[in-house]
């Protein structure tokens, strides 16, 4: 619910849910993450973000003044295709490769699909329990 401010008195703000506000907030999206959030994301060391980028052609984040590494939405993208096939998938690292070589597109796909069903299937058990 979006409430407005009004100040009534200098000391005093109040907010009012009844009054609405004329335009809606955009949500900040950000643009760069760090290695500490994408380890977090994934659950694995930072370690072997830092190995992996060595390892493979598709991942390689930008790196600012200080040399921190700065992972954009892609980075992240193709960190998590090289890591749905090798954690998930078990591929070894040059199969992972060969894999990303000839058909990267193919692995994207199916692991879209993957997510959009893990999505229904999380929606699913949801419903049940509220229906509980």
């Amino acid at each position: 619910m979006d409430y407005v401010i009004l100040k009534l008195s200098s000391s005093r703000i109040y907010t009012h849910p009844a009054i609405k506000l004329p335009y809606k907030e955009k949500d900040i999206e950000k643009k760069y993450f760090t290695i500490g959030e994408v380890s977090a994301m994934f659950k694995v060391a930072p370690s072997l973000i830092r190995f992996w980028e060595t390892e493979f052609d598709i991942f390689k984040p930008q790196k600012n003044r200080r040399g921190n590494r700065q992972f954009t939405k892609e980075d992240i993208e193709n960190f998590r295709m090289i890591y749905n096939l090798v954690k998930e998938r078990g591929y070894t690292l040059q199969g992972a490769k060969e894999m990303l070589k000839v058909d990267r597109h193919k692995s994207k796909d199916k692991m879209d699909l993957l997510d959009s069903l893990q999505k229904v299937r999380d929606f699913l058990v949801d419903l049940k329990k509220q229906m509980e």
